[in-house]
């Protein structure tokens, strides 16, 4: 092997463990900057929590079953002990507006619609787990490799995966600036992942800079039933 041979491989090798030694140090910050926003937008959910603590609000649930709306339900809710505590206020019913029914076929009628209930109740809980997340689940997400921030204009996207559930996808639009929630997009299911559920929700602010879930549509796409929630009147309790 000539010394001008010798001297090119010495130089590819030194460049390449350059390149190594500099890629390591990219890689160190950019897990540093993302631990930094993730640590900031924890703090931003915790503070944003015992804040709404303070408002009680008004909650319209409408469930849908092929775009025909079923059910209407109005809850007063606020935070107790760090959850939710829904009253039910009104419950309106659509009316059948047909002839009346047999005994059997009434009763027959009357336990699907129970069954649609039950299931629309089960994927706004699972909504629920989503639009209001436990923010060390982030930090989790982080640790376990299934999260990476996409910026934006204005706005950092957390993408992650196996959030609630294995192999769930989950895109959270955070503001940059406030480091608060914008927007939420999930595509999860229920007990299996041919019963898919799709969550789409947006974020709002109050005057005074609480951060809330202004709206939530919740798509059983087996059944083809939607729940869309819509969070109003917000007022301060204390």
């Amino acid at each position: 092997m000539t010394k001008t041979v010798k001297r090119a491989l010495r130089t590819v090798a030194s460049t390449m463990v350059a390149v190594v030694f500099v890629g390591g140090i990219l890689a160190t910050a950019q897990s540093q900057q993302m631990e930094e926003k993730l640590m900031a937008i924890k703090q931003n959910m915790a503070m944003n929590k015992q804040k709404l603590g303070q408002y009680t609000w008004t909650e319209t649930e409408t469930i849908s079953i092929k775009g025909d709306v079923k059910d209407t339900k109005t809850y007063q809710v606020q935070m107790v002990n760090g959850q939710q505590q829904k009253n039910l206020v009104n419950d309106q019913k659509a009316s059948s507006g047909g002839r009346r029914e047999g005994r059997v076929k009434e009763h027959v009628v009357e336990k699907k619609t129970e069954e649609f209930q039950q299931y629309g109740q089960q994927i706004s809980a699972l909504a629920k787990q989503y639009t209001t997340p436990d923010p060390d689940r982030l930090m989790q997400a982080k640790q376990q490799g299934n999260l990476s921030l996409q910026p934006g204009q204005g706005t950092i996207s957390l993408v992650i995966k196996s959030f609630v559930k294995p192999n769930d996808q989950v895109t959270f639009t955070i503001s940059e600036q406030t480091k608060a929630p914008v927007s939420l997009q999930v595509n999860s299911y229920l007990s299996d992942p041919s019963d898919a559920v799709n969550i789409n929700a947006q974020f709002a602010q109050l005057p005074d800079g609480t951060n809330h879930v202004q709206s939530v549509l919740v798509n059983g796409v087996s059944k083809q039933l939607t729940v869309n929630d819509q969070n109003s009147n917000y007022q301060k309790i204390m």
